[in-house]
């Protein structure tokens, strides 16, 4: 019992096979904590994303702005025929019924100075803005006879301005539209279906008379947060961006015109021009104003470096990392007939996972490269000590000095690409699956 024991323990100890099981399976036990550590980075990010919701929500949340509309009530008639019983005749009965149409303005061009800041609590940040927005345009004359609606069937004396926005909790401004002539007041007004709605007191400037088109103009002071998109109300609507914010990232159904946007590290413009003939919708709407949010246009305020997403990017290469430095170990002890007990490679594994926890620890108070340096070079001066220790000479620790830094070099260039990350990681894998046959190429595998 006692000699099958023994050769037992010698195969274990010397043959081939048993040596690659034993890493394989080692390998397969040190992926338990590198998930550990992929939903500790899962779980960090989920608190930014929650900190940065606060953060906007207490300032001011995204913008979308929608703007100025015309709503005009008017008298519609419902006739019905009832039977008297006590004269044997019918007599009709007519019902007025207010109805509203809606009137989308000819021109509406929108100027915009964005000034941005960062916004910090405790390690997280988000950007934040305050925004001055100025618009003028013009309203065509109202005249409703294309759906057979009489100048007289209109309640003039009840015409009103709306403007809808996403946020009002960030406007910083009163705010007044001068239509004509006339200055009038906005203020909140109860929609069941679109709640952010401002309207005016009833307009004195329109009536049956009026048969010009009519000029407007507004300002408004409002802070945001992520995005400052507007909706393209105007048959033609102009909108100007200015921010002082140096990684925007124009979004929505409209990008700016070809040439004119600039981005430089002191900030941005952008102009953007969308005509009636761009949109998918009338510049008269009769059956309720829709949510026409899915048209809307602008930029988003965005921080250009996450970090939790580059050590997320990172920690998808940990299998790798960990899967051919073992693999390394086990090949100079195939060539140098050194043993490497078990515990020494679940050692070495538990550092290379150690890499991960350090370098989402350390980006969170620093930048990403500064973090990556810092938890590189410590998990490599750990291992090459340790394998010094293990290995008998310098010639193999440097090998695996220098493996191991060129695989976390290659990594983070892969980290950092976006369009040819997966052509340069195949390529790298290429490269480095050839290096392993090569070195491999003289091992007597047989020797089991």
């Amino acid at each position: 019992m006692e000699q099958k024991r023994n050769k037992f323990g010698n195969w274990l100890r010397n043959s081939i096979t048993a040596r690659m099981l034993i890493v394989g399976f080692l390998l397969l036990i040190l992926l338990i904590p590198l998930e550990f550590v992929k939903s500790l980075i899962t779980e960090r990010s989920f608190r930014q994303s929650e900190v940065v919701r606060e953060i906007n929500s207490k300032w001011g949340n995204e913008v979308l702005l929608s703007g100025p509309v015309l709503k005009i009530p008017y008298n519609t008639y419902k006739e019905e025929k009832i039977f008297i019983e006590k004269t044997k005749t019918y007599e009709t009965k007519t019902e007025v019924i207010v109805k509203n149409a809606y009137l989308l303005p000819d021109l509406l061009h929108i100027r915009s100075t964005v000034d941005s800041k960062p916004l910090k609590r405790g390690i997280y940040e988000s950007v934040v803005y305050t925004a001055n927005i100025s618009a003028n345009g013009t309203f065509p004359a109202i005249d409703l006879s294309a759906q057979d609606i009489a100048k007289e069937d209109i309640l003039w004396e009840k015409i009103t301005v709306i403007l809808r926005s996403s946020n009002l909790n960030g406007i910083r401004s009163g705010l007044e539209v001068q239509l004509g002539a006339e200055t009038v007041a906005m203020s909140p007004r109860y929609d069941q279906h679109y709640l952010n709605t401002i309207q005016s007191d009833p307009l004195k400037t329109l009536t049956v008379e009026s048969a010009e088109p009519v000029s407007f103009s507004f300002d408004l002071k409002i802070n945001g947060s992520e995005s400052l998109k507007f909706i393209p109300v105007g048959k033609k609507t102009t909108v100007r961006m200015d921010s002082d914010w140096h990684s925007p990232s124009f979004d929505g159904k409209y990008l700016p015109d070809d040439g004119t946007k600039e981005i430089s590290k002191s900030g941005f413009y952008a102009d953007w021009q969308v005509f009636q003939i761009n949109r998918q919708f009338e510049q008269e709407f009769y059956n309720g104003m829709p949510d026409l949010s899915e048209f809307g246009f602008g930029t988003n305020f965005i921080i250009p470096v996450d970090e939790y997403q580059k050590s997320e990017r990172t920690a998808k290469y940990g299998f790798m990392v960990i899967g051919l430095t073992l693999l390394v170990f086990l090949l100079i002890q195939i060539v140098s007939k050194i043993y490497i007990h078990p515990f020494q490679y679940v050692m070495i594994g538990l550092a290379l996972v150690m890499f991960y926890t350090l370098l989402i620890s350390i980006s969170e108070h620093s930048s990403f490269l500064k973090a990556y340096a810092i938890a590189g070079a410590s998990v490599l001066g750990l291992i090459t000590l340790y394998s010094r220790a293990i290995l008998s000479g310098f010639k193999f620790p440097l090998l695996i000095c220098v493996s191991l830094a060129s695989l976390y070099g290659f990594i983070y260039v892969i980290i950092q690409l976006e369009s040819y990350a997966l052509l340069v990681g195949s390529i790298g894998l290429f490269v480095i699956l050839a290096i392993i046959m090569f070195a491999s190429r003289k091992i007597d595998w047989g020797n089991d």
